[in-house]
């Protein structure tokens, strides 16, 4: 049975609740979840069956007392191998206030979410955030993450930087040495700034035979943020950053006049609509078009591919849209963030 088209839309945000860098994966029974940074002490998630009504789950990880992490509680991500949910994300350890990277497992994916060691999962000697774990379809695995420029000052600038690294299948045990891919260097990666520069939140996908890396530039807070992509024929590179970047910002395509409506889109997580048939993006904005700054909530738009082999986002998009492909009921909501559209 169809759905009627008519009412089978929405319109962003999806999560007008106050979440940043938000990560949405599928669980085995086809029931989507979503986490991100969102509490002072860890992450709170949401549930949903079609990816535009989401439910909230409460507290995906809680930091217990005493453990390695402090705060700054920042993009959790999980991904399922071996019959468990492991969850990554950043927090500062209490050793010596720098940012590492944690990971903490469950047997359900909602949680809740254990961690499963005293201190940082990797300790490469400098600030580590933004992991992202890609379980390659040959049965190899690559973590992907950030050097912080909280302490990767590059000739007086700081600087995040993207390094990617194999890690064996208890996602655990490096295989090698991380390998930086990606650093700022384009134009439009300048703008919020120039003592301080990002490339951040990185998010792999493969399209064909070409590993596709977004990723995010600029100040978090700032208008400017927005999202780059680059390409390669391996996972760990060389990437090549495509000459069309930024593919997602603040102004959405073709309407100018909204410019001040759409603040900052930034740090995407990819995942396929119910029937697979499509790949969506889910992102953050500020809650606040006009001043940007920490408050964000999430929005989704479409990911398509270019015939030259390129990403493009369909958005942002302010206007009704319809609702992923799949989805097993329509839906017909109002604007949720009390935002007009153009």
């Amino acid at each position: 049975m169809s759905l009627p088209t008519s009412s089978a839309v929405f319109r962003n945000p999806i999560l007008s609740a106050e979440i940043g860098d938000p990560f949405v994966f599928r669980a085995p029974d086809g029931r989507y979840h979503c986490l991100g940074t969102t509490a002072p002490d860890g992450f709170l998630s949401w549930s949903s069956d079609d990816l535009v009504t989401w439910e909230p789950s409460g507290y995906a990880f809680r930091n217990p007392p005493g453990s390695w992490a402090t705060e700054d509680f920042w993009a959790p991500e999980v991904v399922e191998s071996g019959g468990r949910f492991h969850l990554f994300f950043s927090a500062r350890w209490h050793r010596n206030r720098s940012l590492r990277i944690g990971t903490a497992v469950s047997d359900h994916p909602q949680g809740p979410y254990r961690l499963d060691s005293d201190r940082p999962l990797f300790d490469f000697g400098y600030a580590a955030i933004d992991a992202h774990v890609h379980l390659g379809e040959d049965g190899r695995n690559w973590l992907y993450f950030v050097r912080d420029c909280s302490e990767n000052i590059v000739d007086g600038v700081h600087e995040s930087h993207l390094y990617g690294v194999e890690v064996a299948g208890d996602l655990r045990t490096l295989l090698g040495d991380p390998v930086l891919l990606l650093r700022p260097e384009q134009e439009w990666e300048f703008r919020s700034g120039p003592s301080w520069r990002w490339n951040e939140g990185p998010f792999v996908i493969r399209q064909g035979e070409t590993y596709v890396l977004l990723y995010s530039a600029n100040h978090y807070a700032d208008r400017t943020y927005a999202i780059g992509a680059a390409l390669s024929t391996s996972p760990l590179g060389p990437y090549t950053k495509i000459g069309r970047n930024p593919i997602l910002e603040s102004a959405p395509k073709g309407s100018p006049q909204a410019d001040l409506l759409v603040s900052g889109p930034g740090h995407c997580s990819v995942v396929a609509s119910p029937d697979g048939t499509e790949r969506l993006v889910v992102y953050h904005v500020h809650r606040d078009p006009v001043s940007g700054g920490s408050s964000r909530e999430a929005w989704m738009d479409r990911l398509h591919f270019e015939e030259n082999g390129e990403p493009s986002i369909s958005g942002p998009t302010l206007l009704p849209q319809p609702v992923p492909s799949g989805s097993r009921r329509p839906i017909d909501l109002p604007v949720q963030s009390g935002r007009s559209t153009p």
